[in-house]
Parts: structure tokens; sequence; C-alpha cells
């Protein structure tokens, strides 16, 4: 921990995290092992992050926001938790969660809108507004971010269509997003307001042919 860094005291931070310059993390936030917080980051009593996650620079997790494991969040993304802030009326009661699934990532000066879930191993490109539900594995880019293919756990991409592929291998690891794969990343999405579910075009999940699966 950096000498200039603030950590009130009963927030939790696994063992091996690394918290860097200027940091500030809220007495009540949970932060696993392993993880890595940039100079500049601002973590919230409410924020949950699990293990093995790497913020960048500048980045602000407010309450509400939920990282599994091995998230990536790049420099400067922006997170909300008000649909409609108005300084004069305080929404304090009406934070909504955001979630992000494990293995994500999240490009530079990405900005995801409060109520969302990205989903396990999704890639939301640097600059895009996230303001739906983007599927396991879908690459997002744009404002507002839509659906341009999709892409391994390994971070190649699987294939550059808005449809999701089916039985399509990964070009590097020849796995792709597996049965076996699936049964580990996908997580239980927190429940929220019927007003926001919302989701990004999306299709079947791609599957590995089992025999290939069990080799």
């Amino acid at each position: 921990m950096h000498r200039s860094a603030e950590v009130e005291r009963g927030a939790k931070i696994g063992a091996g995290t690394v918290v860097w310059r200027h940091v500030h993390v809220m007495r009540g936030a949970n932060i696993g092992a392993r993880c890595m917080l940039g100079q500049g980051c601002f973590v919230a009593g409410g924020v949950r992050i699990g293990d093995g996650c790497r913020i960048q620079n500048q980045v602000s997790l407010y309450d509400g926001v939920v990282l599994e494991a091995d998230v990536f969040v790049g420099p400067s993304a922006v997170f909300t938790n008000v649909t409609r802030p108005r300084a004069t009326h305080p929404r304090r009661a009406s934070y909504e969660t955001t979630y992000v699934g494990r293995g994500a990532t999240i490009g530079a000066n990405a900005t995801i809108l409060c109520g969302v879930r990205i989903g396990s191993y999704a890639m939301v490109g640097a600059g895009a507004v996230v303001t739906r539900d983007v599927p396991d594995h879908a690459v997002v880019t744009g404002a507002p971010a839509r659906v341009v293919g999709w892409t391994c756990a390994c971070a190649e991409t699987i294939a550059r269509t808005r449809a999701r592929p089916r039985r399509k291998l990964c070009p590097s690891c020849r796995l792709g997003p597996s049965r076996e794969n699936q049964t580990v990343t996908e997580t239980r999405r927190p429940s929220r307001p019927a007003s926001r579910s919302r989701s990004l075009r999306s299709g079947r999940s791609p599957a590995t042919p089992r025999s290939q699966a069990r080799s």
C-alpha cells in the first residue's frame, strides 16, 4: 500500500492486493485477493471486488458496483449508480446495482450506466457507452454500445457477427466458451426492477462439441 493511499478502517482487502498512489477506499468496501488498484482510484463502501481484478488509474467505483473475479477495468472508465441524478434531490435510497461478470474487460474511458449486467468474459470497447445488458463473451462498442462480435475467455475473437455463433472454436486456444467454461463462469445475476430488464441483442450460447470438450 502506497503511503499516500487512504484505506478507512472497516474496509476489507485481500492478501496480495496492491493499492497505489492517492487511492481512497471507504469503510465497508470488500476487495478480494491479488487485486491491483491504480493511481487515483476511489472505492465506495458498498462496492464488492472479486479476486484477481485489475482496476487501472482514475477509476471510481461507487455504491452498487459489483465486480466478479478477474475483471479488468481500463483507465478512466466511468460507473454510475443513479439513473436520474439531481443535486437538490438526493437518491441514495435508489442506487442501482451494476454487475460485471467474471473475466470481463472494460475498456479505457468506457461509461457504464447503472443497473446493467455485463456478462462473463464480455469485452467493452474503449469509449463505449453501455446502456443495456451485455451477454457473456460479447464484444460491444459505440455509443450506445452494440454487439459487434464474440470473444473467447483468452480474449481472442471468435466471430465478428451480431448473432451469437454456434459451435465456433477459438482460433488461438481451440476451445472457445465451452460448456465446461460456462458452468464455471456463469453467476446468478442480482435482482433489479422490471423497468430495467433490457438486453442487447443476443442468441444461444456458443458450444463446443462434446467430443472436443472432453479432450
